[in-house]
């Protein structure tokens, strides 16, 4: 009889250290990884995000489309650079300006008497107004911007006359830029940025008949935007 009782009490604890063996070795290890060779470490270029700068400034090649004259037909295609600015007062809205250059050939006029073929033309753009920060998350944001100001044509048609090919002459008149950003972060720092616009444009001409014209032609660009530390 004590054989047998010394006998279950010897499988009794056994079974215990068994138990006890295997739950140390399924309970989860609370030691911190080393690094080293073959370690990954994960890491997210996106943390930083915070839409809570103060001064942005972004620069972009870009296009333009639109017309030389009131009655020239064909558009001019131009290209050219982007650089725009920003000040935030708040986390939503801020004051936008900027400026664009833009050059490319444009059609000549129906009667082309001085058989001009692809003449060259350039845009200026010159404008300011309010920016609103849309729907935005780390990944990227919508930005909304209205903005008004000046530009100057220069129709670069040499000794001919603006009047022979039914161009618009060299002159400052009123402009409007309304449309806004679609940004991607890449960075709490670097944006790449596209830019689709409206332009809105009054030129006139400065021979009979006289016309006073309102174009409105489409207009985007493509670059980075880079947000400057100092916060709000």
């Amino acid at each position: 009889m004590r054989i047998s009782v010394r006998f279950t009490a010897a499988l009794a604890v056994v079974a215990l250290l068994a138990l006890s063996s295997a739950t140390r070795a399924q309970a989860p290890s609370t030691a911190k990884p080393t690094a080293g060779i073959g370690t990954y470490i994960a890491s997210d270029p996106l943390a930083g995000v915070r839409y809570n700068n103060r001064y942005d400034l972004s620069l972009g090649t870009a296009y333009d489309h639109m017309k030389a004259g009131a009655n020239v037909l064909q558009g001019s295609n131009l290209g050219g650079l982007d650089l725009s600015g920003s000040y935030w007062f708040s986390k939503h809205w801020a004051l936008e300006g900027s400026g664009r250059a833009y050059l490319g050939s444009s059609g000549a006029g129906t009667t082309n008497p001085a058989a001009l073929h692809g003449p060259f033309v350039s845009q200026y753009l010159f404008v300011a107004g309010p920016e609103w920060l849309g729907p935005h998350n780390k990944h990227g944001a919508l930005i909304a911007h209205a903005m008004f100001g000046g530009a100057y044509f220069d129709a670069h048609l040499g000794s001919v006359t603006p009047q022979t090919e039914n161009f618009y002459y060299n002159q400052v008149a009123p402009a409007a830029i309304i449309g806004g950003h679609m940004d991607l972060n890449r960075s709490a720092h670097w944006v790449f940025r596209i830019t689709p616009d409206a332009v809105l444009t009054r030129y006139s001409t400065n021979y009979a008949p006289v016309i006073t014209q309102n174009d409105v032609n489409f207009a985007i660009s493509v670059g980075v935007e880079y947000k400057f530390n100092k916060k709000r």
